[in-house]
């Protein structure tokens, strides 16, 4: 027996009476998101720019907001919203763990490249 999907989005705050008009309802939602990141990616203000945790704060609204886009369309459009927790928590604690794993490689082999081109010789041939 199907059951009914819930017809609200951003927490209960904008509620639809079909399918339909909650399609439509999440696909604004995104767009105006992606048309913020446009705007400011074409106008960049000069005071997003100061750096915040060794990044600018104009790069950080964009991680967020590509974050929040993520989140609905994985939420609402994939239907993570009517699975039961323990499956949410397969798919986000694996998607946290790989991100987590791909920094720190990042991060370690960046390090290294840095060293090499800052003093000039290879101190660990693989």
């Amino acid at each position: 027996m199907a059951h009914a999907h819930k017809l609200e989005i951003l927490r209960g705050l904008v509620k639809f009476k079909s399918n339909t008009q909650k399609i439509w309802g999440v696909l604004i939602l995104l767009s105006i998101i992606t048309a913020v990141e446009v705007v400011l990616g074409i106008y960049k203000p000069e005071a997003l720019m100061a750096k915040v945790i060794g990044m600018k704060l104009l790069n950080w609204i964009f991680i967020i907001l590509t974050l929040v886009k993520a989140y609905y369309i994985t939420w609402d459009f994939m239907h993570m919203r009517d699975e039961t927790s323990g499956l949410r928590r397969a798919v986000v604690w694996t998607g946290v763990f790989l991100i987590c794993y791909l920094a720190f490689i990042l991060l370690t082999e960046g390090d290294y490249i840095q060293s090499v081109y800052s003093s000039g010789y290879i101190k660990n041939d693989f």
